[in-house]
Parts: C-alpha cells; structure tokens; sequence
C-alpha cells in the first residue's frame, strides 16, 4: 500500500506504527538478508544514541567484536549473495569529503554494549524529531557523529519538512556536515541511505518521496562499496497491518 499521510492522526498512533515497522525491519535483516556474521537488534542503547536498527558484525571465531576494517575485501556466509557491490539505483546522490570537519570534533566511537561493532543503524524519523529546536539538534547530532565514526545510516522521514528542516531531513543534515546548500527537492518526504567513510568521501544516496507513492527499496551498507537492498514497502504493510482498524480508516481517509 502506497505510503499514508501520518499528520492526519496523533503522534502516538504513528509512534505504535513505528515500533511495528522497526520489529518487521529487524525481522526482515536477521531471516535471510544480512550475511551470517551480521545480526540486527531494534531499539538498543549504545552510548548518547537511541538508534530504531542496529546491524552489527560479530566475530565468527570467538563471537566478540570483529576488529575489521571498514573496507574489508568480502562478507561471507550464506546470505552473501544478498550483498550487492553496483552503486544504488536512487534519484539523488551527493558526495563530500567530511575529513575536515571530522577533525573539527572531539569523537567518540560507539559500540554495542555486549562488545559488537555497530556497522550500519537505521533511523525511523518521528514527529517528536521536529517538535523543537532541542530535539532537532539531538537527532542531527546522533546522524552526523554516527557518519564521522565511519557507522553507515538509513532515515526514513515520512513526515513532510517543518521550521526546523525547511529542505527535509537530509538538506538539514548535509548542511550541519558540509556547510553545503542541497537543492529543494520535488517531493517533500525522504528516504536517505549514508555510505559513510573514515578515510574518504561519505556518500548520500537519496530518494525523494510523497504521499501515495510506494516505497522502493533502500539500500543498507554493510561496509563502502557493498549494501544490502532493504525492502521498505512489505515491512512498511505487515507494520500498518497490525494497526486497529478504528485508526488505519482514519489513516486512509
């Protein structure tokens, strides 16, 4: 079903919806798309942060955190065919060397409290993300030390830009990073997937949306050059599935 226009009900119905979505984006991960040496958790405290997703990297020998670089050569085990090495296929991309600003911050990496390394971290914005100064300046925060410690990221934004992201999520994030002005897009949700890079040029890859569109799959990188293609929109129909029927004849009025 096409993507719904969430401002017609309260934030607390979009709050149950996203604890739905996120349990079927885990579930989605750790039944057949991430390779064996890679598991995803929902809702897990790591440091400052509060991600929706986390993948992570275990080690096979010893299951503790694997000390791989983030540009490793291969992903084994048997799910590796789902990791795909060709650039995504999106609307949008930009790029930009983030070297300058990462030694502008006095950084801290953050790993998963059982000892994994936390390699990519999926983000469902909601409506309390933009409901003050204080809580859009924590969000941006978390995406951009998340990217300058080399951690790979997906927003989902399926609320429409506000007085505190007047060009979406992602300009407003790009702009904190770079000082860049990115251009207004023609549909005003977003969907962005992060190929984040210690040692070289972080990659957006960005996917404008609307309301009545349906959702494409995202990619997730595993490491620079190799992702997994999320598949937003059946996660997206088991979690508005599991909504009571009063609120989903709200939603689809």
């Amino acid at each position: 079903m096409p993507i719904h226009d969430w401002s017609h009900v309260e934030a607390g119905i979009f709050h149950d919806f996203h604890h739905a979505w996120i349990e079927e984006i885990k579930r989605s991960l750790n039944t057949g798309l991430l390779p064996d040496d890679f598991y995803a958790l929902a809702e897990q405290q790591s440091g400052p942060f509060g991600p929706d997703v986390l993948t992570l990297q275990t080690s096979e020998k010893s299951g503790t955190t694997a000390e791989t670089d983030v540009d490793r050569e291969n992903i084994d085990g048997p799910a590796a065919g789902n990791v795909l090495l060709a650039p995504p296929t999106v609307s949008l991309t930009a790029e930009a060397d983030l070297e300058f600003y990462r030694r502008k911050q006095n950084m801290v990496a953050v790993r998963h409290v059982s000892g994994d390394e936390i390699v990519a971290v999926v983000e469902i914005i909601s409506r309390g993300n933009k409901s003050s100064n204080l809580a859009m300046r924590a969000l941006i925060d978390k995406a951009a030390e998340l990217l300058f410690q080399g951690v790979h990221l997906l927003l989902i934004d399926l609320h429409s830009p506000g007085p505190r992201d007047p060009g979406g999520i992602h300009a407003t994030l790009w702009n904190e990073m770079t000082a860049q002005v990115y251009p207004l897009p023609e549909k005003p949700l977003t969907l962005v997937a992060y190929e984040a890079s210690p040692i070289g040029a972080t990659r957006a890859y960005v996917q404008p949306m609307a309301v009545g569109d349906l959702l494409p799959d995202m990619p997730l990188f595993l490491r620079p050059g190799a992702h997994i293609a999320l598949p937003l929109q059946p996660t997206y129909d088991l979690a508005f599935a599991a909504i009571p029927k009063r609120w989903r004849r709200v939603i689809d009025n």
